[in-house]
């Protein structure tokens, strides 16, 4: 895989995690919390107007409604039932987005429901045919962002989305590509160092780091730091800074 010039830098916001206002200019997309997993009506319209401010590109983050557990647990969800989530939480932010002058411009599915989808054909079809609607009925295109390599980076291209796939600066991987669970030690990466490394590795190489010490190939377009992360800001300053002394640029974002 050939080195990349430019790399996408997103991360999640809107999740009242608190240090937005610092970390919004340092990445060049954003994906905004529907008010499902976290978020309400103020804070959609909060982090669009920051992502206006700043320049970032802006999505759609929808979820498992389940605040308890910030979308991360994975509930029993009917094709259907997932499609139908992910449009309407887009479409309430559109709506948001479309008060300040703005436009969704991609999606990108949160915690257990992007997992979920990411392995399960029939999910990942349904939600690909309720964006390609909603593609057809808006007459604008949306990007999906969707895991590098995974089922729903496939179903997304063969129904003629857009897809950029996405990897992880922060999160270590199994050796068949797929996002380590949380739950096992190792799988989300704490240190600034290693963070740096793995984004410039996945941008520079197309690997990336897996919890047993070797490499797995990820074709990627975009980095995402969960906004969530204490250390979100640390790390994208720095990953910022290394993928451009690398000669990498930052940017543009998906839907750009």
């Amino acid at each position: 895989m050939r080195r990349r010039a430019a790399v996408d830098l997103n991360a999640d916001v809107g999740e009242g995690c608190g240090f937005d206002e610092e970390l919004v200019p340092l990445v060049s997309s954003v994906n905004i919390a529907c008010g499902a997993h976290a978020g309400d009506l103020q804070t959609m319209k909060r982090s669009v107007g920051l992502a206006l401010g700043c320049g970032a590109a802006i999505g759609a983050h929808p979820g498992f409604e389940d605040r308890e557990h910030f979308g991360r647990r994975e509930l029993p969800c009917a094709p259907r039932e997932a499609a139908l989530l992910v449009v309407g939480q887009t479409r309430l932010l559109q709506q948001v987005a479309s008060g300040l002058g703005a436009r969704v411009g991609h999606v990108k599915l949160h915690g257990a429901l992007y997992n979920m989808a990411s392995r399960d054909r029939a999910l990942a079809s349904a939600v690909v045919a309720a964006l390609a609607e909603e593609e057809r009925l808006s007459g604008f295109r949306r990007v999906l962002v969707a895991l590098a390599g995974s089922v729903l980076f496939a179903a997304g291209r063969d129904a003629g989305l857009a897809v950029i796939g996405e990897a992880f600066a922060d999160r270590s991987y199994l050796p068949d590509g797929s996002l380590a669970p949380r739950a096992m030690p190792g799988a989300v990466i704490k240190d600034e160092d290693r963070a740096a490394e793995q984004a410039l590795l996945i941008a520079r190489d197309s690997v990336a780091r897996t919890i047993d010490g070797g490499t797995v190939p990820v074709d990627a377009g975009t980095i995402c730091i969960h906004g969530d992360s204490p250390k979100a800001v640390a790390f994208a300053r720095r990953i910022r800074r290394d993928l451009l002394a690398a000669g990498i640029a930052v940017g543009p974002g998906p839907g750009r």
